[in-house]
């Protein structure tokens, strides 16, 4: 049996746990009615929920500026990732909200207190009288109980879970359990509870106290330092006064010191002052040793935004989307205006970024993406201007120390850049290794498809992944029904297959011509019409971005090329578009293999057909699996 307050009694309602605020809502809706259709503003049932959304995004924010690599990066207190068993526990770290919210609620509905009834916009006195009881009253009640929690057994019962994230972030300020936020909404309801008894309340008290303890937590669970050590060293009191995200993360890490709630002074004064707090502060904003400011990573994968909507997908944003493959939810629709701004912004003054990392066997591995929408590689005007957005990217690479960089999607299409030729013929002397990963896409599409087949039909036939994929088969002696127009295309591909073996290729002009043949490979976009033409039982494996929408019932429709990390992976904590957590794109897989087999060559332009099973057997012995 669980110890009492160590779990939610909504837990078992998931998302619907919202539904708890029906009340509050219906009490608005009855105000509102009384007053003619007028918005309540003098309405505490309003304030509630209005607090309850303020507060949420208070968290939300310090969450996507701590997530912004671009800024922070150098700034972090530890190194390390967040992982998916972290957010899966964290996932509904609000649930302290909730709980302060209906607290909330039954206060203002009770008859004992009168006075929350009146409402006061401003009255200063109150303002003295909450910082004094603050300080009397919450830090020391905060500092001695979460002291009492580190003590067996209060600690394993209400408090290792918190302390199981093994890096904070904001959300993670909220995760714990009832016994943790009832303590918690003692030190931050005390001070506002007190002025309102003693007659010195307001609204305008409520809402700045209740921001500045959330922005405070939030600042420091960020993991990210913001306050130079120099405005300590200008005032050494202020140590005392204010906590920092390095002088949290040691408590959290280590459990022995460092407790009090904001005031470093109460550690102080119980001896439980953490020496190293301010050596590792001062390391951790000048990025100096010690500190956890990200290294040079070792592998980057080079992206780029997919479309306006998945630009809301990305690990800053929302962290319950990012952690789950891309999908276009209804939620994200009344932010498409602001992500068509941004969308703007980084046409327009964008360079490339860093979007998110993990580590590999101690390796660091980043993805960095190119300011440029899937549309805008369409453009005509648009190329000059992406492959110098490339072209940078892989400079600084080569600068940086990196070891190989890998092209995504459209970054190595090869109308833009030849597949990365452009780049590697211009710039000889690269350390950077610049690699497509297209050769081990092909090796993953063609060992998807079952020994026994003895026919294929291919579109996208002489692209570059089509070309290998219908040398490679014919080799096989599987027969390969090339969908082109182009009769010099498809010369050209059928003189490079060995003499035997070309008459395994065979020309098609017609979908009809693939209408016995139940092994499609799909490299071009095929509309429902021409899908019909696909027998009963049809597979269709694919290589076309976007994939091919699965209208027909009667048939398989394959995933894009990709492959699993190894188990290994550490500080995964997102999913790569619509890929499954710790799946990556083929070509990222490429670029992987790339690097942990230490290969010297760059891997660009046309796929070498006799490397795909080389590059496919190096992939299974490092731990990648197909998904």
């Amino acid at each position: 049996m669980a110890p009492p307050l160590s779990s939610w009694p909504w837990a078992s309602l998931g998302q619907y746990k919202y539904m708890l605020f029906g009340p509050l809502v219906w009490k608005v809706v009855q105000e509102w009615r009384e007053q003619g259709g007028g918005l309540p503003l003098g309405s505490w049932w309003l304030h509630l929920l209005v607090l309850f959304a303020v507060r949420g995004l208070t968290y939300q924010f310090w969450f996507t500026y701590g997530n912004m690599l671009f800024f922070t990066r150098r700034r972090r207190v530890v190194a390390d990732g967040v992982d998916f068993r972290q957010i899966d526990a964290e996932w509904d770290w609000d649930n302290f909200l909730v709980l302060q919210t209906l607290i909330g609620a039954a206060v203002v509905n009770s008859p004992l207190l009168p006075a929350l009834r009146q409402l006061c916009l401003w009255d200063p006195r109150g303002w003295a009288v909450a910082l004094l009881l603050h300080v009397g009253f919450s830090e020391p009640v905060f500092y001695l109980a979460h002291r009492a929690l580190h003590r067996a057994p209060l600690f394993a019962r209400y408090h290792a879970a918190h302390h199981s994230s093994g890096v904070t972030q904001p959300l993670t300020a909220g995760y714990g359990t009832p016994l943790e936020s009832l303590l918690l909404t003692l030190a931050m309801g005390a001070p506002i509870a007190g002025a309102f008894l003693m007659g010195a309340g307001s609204i305008g008290l409520v809402y700045a106290h209740a921001f500045v303890f959330d922005y405070l937590r939030a600042m420091g669970y960020s993991n990210v330092e913001i306050v130079s050590p120099r405005v300590f060293d200008a005032f050494p009191p202020l140590r005392y006064i204010l906590y920092t995200p390095s002088y949290l993360s040691l408590h959290h890490r280590e459990k022995r010191g460092n407790f009090c709630l904001f005031m470093p002074a109460l550690d102080a004064l119980g001896g439980t002052l953490d020496s190293r707090s301010w050596a590792l502060q001062r390391a951790a904003y000048g990025g100096g040793e010690g500190g956890g400011a990200l290294g040079t990573p070792e592998f980057v994968f080079l992206a780029h935004v997919v479309d306006i909507m998945s630009s809301m997908h990305v690990p800053f944003v929302l962290r319950s989307l990012s952690s789950i493959p891309f999908a276009n939810h209804f939620i994200l629709l009344p932010f498409w205006p602001v992500a068509f701004g941004f969308m703007l912004l980084m046409w327009c003054c964008s360079k490339t970024f860093v979007v998110s990392f993990y580590y590999l066997r101690g390796h660091l591995h980043q993805t960095w993406s190119v300011p440029r929408y899937g549309f805008q590689y369409f453009l005509p005007a648009a190329k000059k201007g992406i492959n110098h957005q490339i072209e940078l990217a892989i400079l600084r690479a080569d600068r940086m120390g990196v070891k190989v960089l890998s092209l995504a999607a459209l970054n190595k299409n090869e109308a833009l850049n030849g597949g990365g030729t452009l780049f590697v013929n211009k710039h000889p002397d690269l350390r950077v290794r610049v690699v497509h990963g297209n050769t081990l896409t092909a090796a993953v599409i063609l060992n998807e498809i079952p020994s026994n087949v003895k026919e294929v039909f291919l579109t996208g036939a002489t692209s570059k992944l089509g070309r290998a994929i219908a040398l490679y088969l014919c080799r096989k002696k599987i027969r390969v029904l090339m969908f082109t127009m182009s009769s010099e295309r498809f010369l050209k591909i059928q003189r490079e297959a060995p003499p035997e073996f070309q008459q395994y290729l065979v020309q098609v002009t017609k979908y009809q011509a693939a209408q016995n043949c139940k092994t499609w490979i799909v490299g071009k976009w095929l509309s429902p019409r021409e899908q019909r033409w696909a027998p009963a039982g049809t597979h269709f494996h694919q290589f076309v971005v976007p994939p091919i929408i699965g209208f027909r019932r009667d048939c398989n429709y394959g995933k894009l090329a990709a492959m699993r990390l190894p188990k290994d992976v550490q500080g995964l904590s997102s999913c790569e578009y619509t890929m499954e957590r710790g799946v990556v794109h083929a070509c990222h897989a490429g670029g992987v293999v790339h690097f942990l087999e230490g290969w010297d060559h760059h891997e660009v332009g046309a796929i070498d057909v006799d490397r795909i099973d080389v590059v496919w057997k190096a992939a299974l012995k490092h731990g990648l699996a197909p998904v």
